[in-house]
């Protein structure tokens, strides 16, 4: 009889180590993937498909482990829905938090500085991001922009450029907004006191100068000598006289801009208007909104380019005059 129960408490005590074992594999035990794997979780998906998805994918051993841990923390319903992308080794615990933190599998849009309006709806259309029709019935409504805070026509200037990380699937609405506050982070009070030092009444004023600004150069060092040239313009009343305004207000420009450009009324023509154009003509980045709050100090009314993407500086009409005689004729020899 003793023996018998020797055995017996020996075979009971192996079950139970197994059936640990066993237990311990299926629900906590890190899995691997056979080969890289994305599972899409749709909205309003059971757990229980959830489960058998990630089983399915080899993301987990059994979907039992994925309900067992849905239970037992009891964030069953908090799974996120989204596509999920799985490489390497993870237990259900973690793949589960990763459900329930919406840990999902993320693309990227890249709106560079100087995009207008148009150009950033073109690219999100293009990319497959948003619907080019709403977006630019977005971009002008007027309740969609008051729900904003933009006291502007349309978002012209307001969309941030950014590298942005989103998941897949996310609507027009949200992708705008998301630019906008991005835009939004970087308007901090210092820099909106320090754009009304230096003479802009108000945001849509300090973006306005950002956006020709940013069109003028692509030489960030520059960028706040090219704002001294223009605050000191405005302090003047003197016509800013800046080509990228005159070329926003042309429907429909070839690249080429000439005399009749320049002479043809628009609210965009600063060789004819005195003071900012109504609004902004593209979206400037940091490094713009920074010269425009804050110009350096200099005597300069006018900069011509050099060719090489920088700009000659000058004081005066006559030394203006001679730098483009001197940099424009070089031009047009080479």
């Amino acid at each position: 009889m003793r023996r018998f129960f020797f055995w017996f408490s020996v075979s009971l005590i192996s079950v139970l180590i197994i059936s640990g074992l066993t237990g311990y594999r299926i629900l906590f035990a890190p899995h691997t993937p056979v080969a890289p794997v994305s599972v899409e979780v749709q909205s309003g998906s059971s757990l229980l498909r959830v489960a058998n998805d990630l089983e399915d994918s080899g993301v987990v051993g059994s979907a039992l482990s994925i309900r067992f841990i849905a239970r037992w923390s009891g964030q069953g319903t908090k799974v996120q829905a989204g596509k999920y992308f799985f490489e390497h080794s993870a237990s259900p615990g973690e793949v589960f938090q990763r459900l329930v933190t919406g840990d999902v599998e993320k693309v990227s849009l890249t709106i560079p500085e100087g995009f207008t309006l148009e150009q950033i709806i073109e690219r999100v259309d293009s990319e497959g991001y948003g619907r080019r029709a709403r977006l630019d019935e977005l971009a002008h409504s007027r309740e969609f922009l008051t729900a904003l805070d933009i006291s502007a026509e349309n978002l012209e200037g307001y969309l941030f450029p950014e590298t942005y990380l989103f998941a897949p699937g996310i609507g027009e609405v949200e992708l705008l907004t998301m630019m906008v506050r991005q835009f939004r982070r970087h308007m901090t009070e210092e820099l909106l006191e320090d754009a009304k030092k230096s003479g802009l009444k108000n945001l849509h004023q300090l973006v306005t100068l950002a956006s020709i600004i940013e069109k003028e150069t692509a030489v960030r060092a520059e960028m706040p000598l090219i704002s001294s040239v223009f605050h000191n313009r405005l302090k003047r009343r003197i016509p800013l006289q800046t080509d990228p305004t005159v070329i926003y207000g042309i429907n429909d420009f070839d690249g080429n801009i000439t005399r009749k450009h320049l002479e043809t009324p628009t609210p965009y023509n600063t060789y004819l208007i005195r003071g900012l154009p109504p609004g902004p003509i593209a979206s400037p980045g940091l490094d713009a909104l920074q010269a425009a709050a804050r110009p350096a100090a200099s005597p300069y009314l006018y900069f011509v380019a050099r060719g090489d993407g920088t700009h000659q500086f000058s004081r005066t009409l006559s030394e203006h005059n001679a730098a483009v005689r001197k940099y424009q004729l070089r031009h047009k020899r080479n």
